[in-house]
């Protein structure tokens, strides 16, 4: 279920008309991918609404206590931790259609920071709820599986790609993995707007700012990419994946 705001004119109450999971063009994505209409429908039940967030805003920080996990609508969601010295280190970057959330269930307090790269709107997901559900939906109980289970092997691909490969290589790697995101997505995955700063990506992947820069300039040059500041067209997806393959 999310909120779409409309006029006054047109509104309920609050200036929002309800638009139900069956409606979202990310169905395929997100939860419901595991679910029959009948369950779809309760599970818009159990969604308590959608939140819109401005771009640097949090949707919530760590140490805060868990209470629901989120599947992005909109935009484009960063995630980051904070060291004892206030240093800042990126761990991942969420699309729409994709759940986030999860890192508080096992101490019941989130244990990263999770802010908006752009204005952005994700639903949001009681999990005391969903649990209750599951138990009913075995379908369901899979699927959340699923999803927690991607993203531990995505946090040891990345493991895999910060020790092993070279400044192209992890680039190499992020873009690959980017294109694979955004054809899922139904949008091309060949030509992309990065919602993140060449300093989110360096510190995301190991690298300095410069490096990161002198990178994309070298693949530009080489015709592998088109680059045009956060506008990346992908020309040669072969030696894009040899250069993700390569240590």
């Amino acid at each position: 279920m999310v909120f779409v705001q409309t006029p006054a004119t047109n509104a309920c109450t609050h200036g929002f008309i309800k638009a139900t999971c069956n409606d979202c063009s990310l169905k395929n994505l997100c939860l419901p991918i595991a679910l029959d209409i009948k369950d779809i429908d309760r599970l818009d039940k159990i969604i308590q609404r959608s939140r819109a967030i401005h771009i640097g805003d949090h949707l919530y920080r760590s140490g805060e206590q868990f209470k629901s996990i989120y599947a992005v609508r909109s935009g484009s969601i960063k995630t980051y931790l904070v060291d004892d010295d206030g240093v800042e280190q990126v761990t991942g970057f969420f699309l729409p259609g994709e759940v986030l959330g999860f890192d508080g269930i096992s101490s019941e307090t989130h244990g990263c920071n999770v802010v908006a790269l752009e204005t952005s709107s994700v639903c949001e997901i009681p999990f005391a709820r969903i649990e209750e559900l599951s138990l009913q939906v075995s379908s369901l109980q899979h699927h959340i599986f699923h999803l927690m289970s991607q993203q531990i092997d995505a946090d040891n691909k990345m493991m895999l790609t910060l020790s092993k490969k070279n400044a192209e290589g992890r680039i190499a790697t992020f873009l690959v993995g980017l294109s694979q995101r955004f054809g899922r997505r139904n949008l091309s995955p060949n030509a992309m707007r990065l919602p993140m700063s060449r300093m989110d990506i360096g510190n995301y992947l190991g690298l300095t700012i410069e490096t990161v820069s002198r990178t994309f300039s070298r693949l530009h040059k080489e015709n592998i990419l088109n680059v045009d500041g956060r506008e990346v067209v992908i020309k040669d997806h072969a030696r894009l994946n040899e250069l993700s393959h390569s240590h």
